[in-house]
């Protein structure tokens, strides 16, 4: 594979990392350098790449970015008792056009994904979230995205992409891959009423902030059927982040954020996480490290990954089943992790985007209201997408 497209990561923070304590993270890392060029990547489990593209940014006035202070914060934690090896592959530039990064960005991502190494995209723009998604082109049939955002970014799909305005692209361009997006703590205010009415028109799962203030544990099953997280550092309130980073006084704080992100890494499906709309300034080490603990977090998550998903075998799982009004509903729970799924019936009668019945990860709490006699709306939407 030809990672040309990949500059290594920068001498400074080279440098920074040989003072650090022999068990820092940075000392562990496989990582790309002038010096010795790309790592091996056998073995490697979860990759780093900085993606230098920020020009489709609405607010893009010409300043450039830099990942080293957030470099040098990631490497100087110490990494908990992983057994994951971690490759740093370095930063793909700028290419002549915005086009030509997501290019780059997206067959170096196909490569990885085919490889089963997870990315964690370090951004630029959230725009870069379309070539994440176009790298599944060739991996997947079938892609479910979560975006934890104060936005929706639907935007007016007839201009240019910008960083608001990428999941238009994404569900009106072909090939059509996309089958669910749910947006983690939007904010009604950020987002206008057609918006709103168009993600309920898609049968689309969005869960505001006060919601998932209140639960959060509701984010875990969502995650758990996603391949695709996109993050955008809009959605984290203002006092938690440095003076350039900072966006509206409410939102996620970073016990939260780091949670959430935690949530993506035990998923089994997600296979590439990206930080998006990361404004550097040159004393702002509280976002940087920030970042670090969000990325530290998902990797935490990563190594906590446990197969309970395989319903082949009935020792390895209890069965459900609840009638409401017409409707059966069939429920399973993992012996071995106490989490719960729900059967998505197969319609042969109707073109589907599924060729046979699916299991949707969801909460304990959505069997209890079953049993009351109401139907989970996650079921609802998927099984109305699914009647397309």
């Amino acid at each position: 594979m030809n990672f040309n497209v990949l500059s290594p990561v920068s001498d400074s923070v080279l440098a920074h990392n040989e003072l650090l304590s022999e068990q820092a993270l940075g000392r562990k890392l496989k990582i790309h350098s002038k010096q010795n060029g790309i790592p091996d990547l056998d073995g490697v489990k979860i990759a780093i790449i900085g993606v230098l593209e920020n020009r489709n940014d609405v607010n893009y006035i010409g300043e450039e970015l830099q990942f080293d202070t957030l470099r040098k914060s990631l490497y100087a934690l110490f990494p908990g008792n992983w057994f994951t090896q971690i490759a740093d592959l370095g930063d793909i530039l700028q290419g002549d056009s915005v086009e030509d990064t997501y290019y780059a960005l997206r067959t170096t991502l196909s490569v990885l994904i085919e490889k089963q190494i997870i990315p964690i995209i370090l951004g630029g723009s959230q725009d870069l979230t379309y070539a994440n998604y176009r790298a599944y082109d060739s991996n997947a049939p079938m892609v479910n995205i979560v975006n934890v955002d104060s936005n929706f970014d639907l935007g007016d799909s007839s201009i240019d992409m910008k960083n608001n305005s990428y999941l238009g692209k994404i569900i009106l361009e072909e090939p059509f891959n996309l089958f669910n997006y749910s947006t983690i703590g939007y904010q009604t205010y950020f987002n206008s009423q057609e918006e709103i009415d168009l993600m309920e028109k898609l049968y689309f799962e969005a869960y505001r902030l006060g919601e998932v203030n209140n639960t959060i544990s509701l984010v875990e099953p969502v995650m758990r059927d996603a391949h695709i997280v996109t993050l955008d550092l809009k959605c984290v309130k203002a006092s938690e982040v440095g003076e350039k980073q900072k966006y509206s006084p409410n939102g996620f704080d970073g016990k939260e954020i780091c949670t959430i992100s935690r949530y993506a890494g035990i998923s089994n499906k997600v296979s590439s996480f990206g930080i998006y709309e990361y404004k550097p300034l040159y004393d702002d080490e509280a976002t940087a490290m920030l970042i670090g603990q969000i990325i530290w977090y998902f990797i935490e998550g990563v190594n906590c990954r446990v197969k309970d998903d395989d319903f082949k075998d009935d020792i390895n799982y209890q069965k459900y089943n609840v009638l409401i009004e017409n409707e059966e509903l069939i429920f399973y729970k993992s012996i071995k992790t106490g989490r719960w799924w729900i059967e998505i019936p197969f319609l042969p009668n109707v073109n589907n985007k599924l060729k046979k019945h699916t299991l949707l990860p969801c909460m304990h709490e959505d069997y209890v209201e079953a049993s009351h006699g109401k139907i989970p709306e996650r079921w609802y939407k998927a099984y109305k997408k699914n009647s397309f």
